[in-house]
């Protein structure tokens, strides 16, 4: 099924939302693979330096809530693109992230690495064909089990075949 979205304020283009095969319908709330990751404070103090900015002396750059958590989740972005029947070899893209920070994040501690999918999303572009929109959320997770920072990833799926 078809249905015309409303358009694009900025270019224009309208969006049309399309109905998702019944495997993909099932796949919002599949937890992703947990990991771990702990930062050394020499990487920390490199990323700080070449980024040109201060930190305080025991906490992280903010950027780690996406680093660490792309890098300790249990899962690489091609098995998170196979749950979604996509093949990263198609070409996946960084459609928004949006950073959550409960608590500061520390060098030379560990975290788990928690994740979730929050939706997917098969929309038709007049000009972008076919694609859908993978919605994810992965989580540093602190040693009594709270959320220490979280990254909102969209990814952005290209359906070549379905174009």
């Amino acid at each position: 099924m078809l249905r015309r979205g409303p358009l694009n304020e900025e270019t224009g283009a309208s969006m049309a939302e399309i109905d998702l095969p019944e495997r993909l319908r099932d796949l919002p709330g599949t937890e992703l693979t947990a990991g771990s990751i702990s930062i050394p404070a020499s990487e920390a103090a490199m990323l700080t330096e070449a980024l040109g900015t201060e930190t305080p002396a025991d906490e992280l750059h903010p950027v780690y809530a996406y680093l660490a958590t792309q890098r300790g989740i249990g899962m690489s972005v091609r098995e998170v693109c196979a749950l979604a029947d996509f093949d990263i070899d198609d070409g996946p893209m960084l459609g928004s992230v949006e950073f959550g920070y409960q608590a500061p994040m520390r060098a030379d501690t560990d975290y788990g690495v928690e994740g979730t999918i929050l939706g997917i999303t098969r929309k038709q572009g007049r000009g972008a064909g076919v694609f859908d929109l993978l919605d994810f959320e992965e989580r540093l997770i602190g040693d009594g089990g709270e959320t220490i920072a979280s990254a909102r990833l969209s990814f952005v799926l290209p359906r070549k075949d379905l174009s």
